[in-house]
């Protein structure tokens, strides 16, 4: 072999070496841009899951902490319920009730009690509509306001009802 083969076979290495290391050197950007890529792909999910789990969890706790504030509410509500039927039903034989305990009769609704003043001792010296309140809420319910506005026209009658069966 000659000197001008070899010096073109030394030229074709050379072109040869340096396409290669262009191409080498395209690949390596495409791979550090494809696991760059991947990689932000990989970190917004991690963080999107994340998050999801923190708001999960404070949601979670959230949710805990409020269900346990509305059974105490509940609950609350409830006792004040009960102690106001109870009141109802016991509000005659307390010391301040100014009537006989035997002439008052529980009703309930719409008015909690009709006391027949007198009765006990044989007569009637006046028939008195009671609805009892406790508690912070003194208010008439419309209903309580409706009966309370009839009895105050006069609005009252005595009927009897003859069954003959």
């Amino acid at each position: 072999m000659n000197d001008w083969m070899i010096s073109i076979l030394i030229l074709f290495l050379a072109l040869l070496a340096v396409y290669l290391l262009l191409k080498y050197i395209q690949l390596k950007g495409r791979v550090e841009f494809r696991a760059r890529e991947m990689y932000e792909v990989w970190q917004a999910r991690e963080m999107d899951r994340q998050v999801s789990e923190k708001a999960d969890t404070l949601f979670r706790t959230w949710k805990l902490d409020e269900e346990k504030k509305i059974r105490q509410d509940a609950v609350k509500k409830s006792e004040a319920v009960i102690r106001g039927k109870v009141t109802e039903h016991l509000i005659p034989y307390f010391p301040h009730f100014k009537y006989n305990p035997k002439d008052a009769r529980f009703l309930g609704t719409p008015v909690d009690l009709i006391v027949f003043d007198g009765l006990s001792e044989g007569e009637i010296n006046k028939v008195v509509f009671i609805e009892v309140k406790s508690g912070k809420n003194c208010t008439l319910s419309k209903r309580e306001q409706l009966v309370r506005e009839c009895i105050d026209r006069g609005k009252v009658s005595y009927e009897i009802i003859h069954n003959r069966e």
